[in-house]
């Protein structure tokens, strides 16, 4: 076959993209590791979770293809293990669970993207280059703060003074994504977007559900409100001594 994507495909050869595929469908391995190879793609490949997961952790790769129904350790699993020890590596999610409620679940757990079996390879192709093209913590501000809260990227810890806070992976991405845009109003549009990864309104309350939990860890030691509701159009996080 041609090699896929022209222009751009040139550009992932160059680029030797090391791609470590985690999943278990031999049919669906043999196919993407022939076309990914044809894309000038580097494929590592894991047929079961704990590989996949030991794999990660070893390092070196620009994108992770998951599956969600693995033996063993399972993708929604996997994934969240990688991103509790701060593995930040871009994932796609790729599976047949079809519903809203398992895209919700997978991109929760701390996936970048989420795909659903039968698949165009062109899609995925696409999706890969957009995952890749992304900046990546070593090329933004590892450390901020607003007020007494500080957070560190790097090592996804996060204080408010001397007391850290524990957050889940998506709670941390909220919380970064509002530092990251302090004393600005963010729309639940945009939140959903730049932390969900949804190009769609699932039509569901998840944006309101994570604030409200993060403004519970957030808060609860301090009686300064630092995270506002502007009604009718979003959210933002401020120093109230600015």
């Amino acid at each position: 076959r041609a090699a896929f994507g022209g222009a751009r495909t040139d550009q992932l050869r160059r680029a030797a993209v090391r791609v470590l595929l985690i999943e278990d469908d031999l049919v669906t391995v043999g196919f993407l590791t022939e076309r990914l190879m044809e894309a000038g793609c580097h494929v590592v490949h894991a047929s079961d979770g704990a590989t996949g997961r030991r794999l990660a952790v070893a390092g070196g790769f620009d994108v992770a293809i998951v599956d969600r129904m693995l033996p063993g350790l399972d993708g929604i699993s996997l994934v969240q293990s990688l991103r509790r020890t701060g593995w930040r590596t871009p994932i796609l999610f790729l599976t047949t669970m079809s519903g809203i409620e398992d895209r919700v679940d997978g991109l929760e757990a701390g996936g970048d993207d989420y795909l659903v079996k039968p698949f165009a390879f062109a899609e995925l192709h696409a999706r890969l280059r957009a995952l890749t093209r992304r900046p990546t913590s070593a090329s933004a501000e590892t450390q901020l703060r607003v007020a007494d809260l500080r957070m560190d990227v790097v090592t996804r810890r996060v204080w408010r003074g001397d007391h850290a806070i524990e957050l889940q992976p998506r709670e941390f991405q909220l919380l970064e994504f509002l530092m990251r845009n302090v004393g600005n109003v963010v729309t639940r549009r945009q939140l959903l977007e730049g932390v969900w990864e949804f190009h769609f309104d699932p039509q569901t309350n998840i944006v309101e559900t994570h604030i409200s939990r993060l403004r519970t860890k957030v808060e609860r030691e301090c009686g300064q409100k630092l995270i506002v509701t502007v009604r009718g159009v979003g959210y933002l996080i401020r120093d109230p001594a600015a």
